[in-house]
């Protein structure tokens, strides 16, 4: 198992004590509940035409439409996802052969790149059951897409006073500081290309119509270093990748610079992931405590009571969720708080039988760019990229990984949910 240091955000190192880690006996502690929110499968751009037009130069052709998982995607998808199931069945928590009614649920975003993501996961993990995930009808989830809705809609002047302050107070400033980083990806888009129509174009604090704040010019950027690094999960000629500049693993990574920024500037925004990200965050948090001391009955609607709930997302709501944990990683080739394709952050409840108290560990797992591309089987020596969020005082490290009390874990989640962003919401 790969075990990387982390930080914390400011959001929530003032509730933080210095760690105390003790020892524990591994056969202490059952792992009774998890939920788990992944990211997506590889994708080709969600609009080819337009980064073709940005960059004067023609785009690589891929197997599938804008946006859409990809056959290359679903086979990585549903390694990750035989995976994850022997890691739960060794624990215990998931039965061997399909799961009877009622231990499961896993719920989708609307969009087909979530929906084919969901059914990847689920062959991997149960070969053979033919399992389905809910969506709801339309393209809009409040799970998924609440910061496109009404309900959790930002005051402009704070998102906008929030990201400024991430910048450093000035958005030409903060430009400036990425100097290198976007003549780097200048040189990636015009090296053999005479004349050469990519321009940079100055950084801009915009609003689009579903109240989102954006920096344009950076968000393009950031969409090409994406998508470099996409073309390389996808297994496309290196020649193809980056337009020849993407070689390795470590180089594509390197293309990202400007990706992580606007994630940075925005996603990272504490105000703004209160908003976009607290009707997730709420409900795992009443998952989590269904069947214990700190259960919760919300008037606003409950999820399903399930041993294991997946749910398949996107990088802007595990974004918003890891800054309401004020959780960071560090893995492999990537840039630092990277949501790789398929990127699963987990909620993993364990009951300790010899005192009958629940712990909470949360992890960030993922498949490397290496193991993405070449589709490598994943096993317990050769696993995925791993990192633990570190705790409080009173966790302890187990074999199992860190361990926090659940009263105390959930509390600090509830300290972080923004209520005013919050919307009635059933399941089927």
């Amino acid at each position: 198992m790969f075990i990387c240091f982390v930080r914390f955000t400011p959001l929530v190192l003032a509730s933080l004590i210095s760690l105390q880690v003790h020892a524990a006996p591994a056969d202490d502690f059952v792992l009774d509940k998890v939920v788990q929110v992944s990211r997506h499968g590889v994708r080709p751009p969600t609009d080819s035409a337009k980064l073709a037009k940005v960059t004067g130069r023609a785009q690589p052709r891929w197997s599938v439409p804008d946006g859409h998982l990809t056959g290359h995607g679903y086979a990585a998808a549903v390694e990750m996802g035989r995976y994850r199931g022997q890691v739960l069945r060794s624990a215990g928590l998931l039965p061997d052969g399909c799961p009877s009614s009622g231990q499961v649920f896993v719920r989708a975003s609307p969009l087909q790149r979530t929906q084919a993501t969901a059914l990847a996961l689920l062959d991997g993990l149960f070969p053979g059951c033919g399992l389905q995930p809910s969506v709801v009808q339309g393209d809009k989830d409040a799970l998924f897409q609440a910061d496109k809705m009404p309900f959790a809609r930002l005051d402009a002047q704070r998102a906008e006073d929030s990201v400024l302050a991430r910048m450093g107070g000035s958005v030409a400033g903060a430009q400036a500081r990425y100097r290198d980083a976007e003549q780097q990806l200048r040189n990636v888009i015009c090296a053999g290309s005479a004349p050469c129509s990519y321009a940079e174009e100055p950084w801009q604090l915009t609003q689009d119509e579903d109240g989102r704040l954006a920096i344009k010019g950076l968000g393009t950027q950031a969409n090409l270093g994406e998508t470099f690094r996409l073309e390389y999960s996808e297994g496309l000629p290196l020649d193809q990748v980056a337009f020849g500049h993407g070689r390795s693993a470590r180089q594509v990574s390197q293309l990202t610079a400007l990706t992580k920024a606007k994630y940075d500037f925005i996603n990272d925004s504490p105000y703004i992931a209160s908003r976009g990200g607290s009707q997730l965050m709420n409900q795992i948090a009443l998952a989590l405590g269904q069947g214990t001391p700190q259960a919760k009955d919300d008037p606003l609607g409950m999820p399903p009571d399930t041993r294991f709930t997946l749910l398949v997302a996107h990088d802007t709501n595990i974004s918003y969720l890891r800054t309401l944990l004020g959780f960071r990683w560090s893995l492999g080739d990537y840039l630092e708080g990277n949501i790789p394709p398929v990127g699963s952050l987990q909620f993993e409840r364990y009951k300790q039988l010899s005192s009958g108290r629940y712990f909470l560990r949360v992890a960030f797992e993922a498949q490397s760019l290496e193991q993405i591309r070449q589709l490598t089987p994943l096993t317990r020596a050769q696993p995925p990229l791993h990192a633990d969020m570190t705790g409080t005082q009173g966790c302890i490290t187990a074999s199992v990984g860190v361990l926090c009390p659940l009263d105390a874990a959930l509390q600090r989640l509830d300290q972080n949910i923004d209520r005013t962003a919050l919307t009635p919401y059933h399941y089927p």
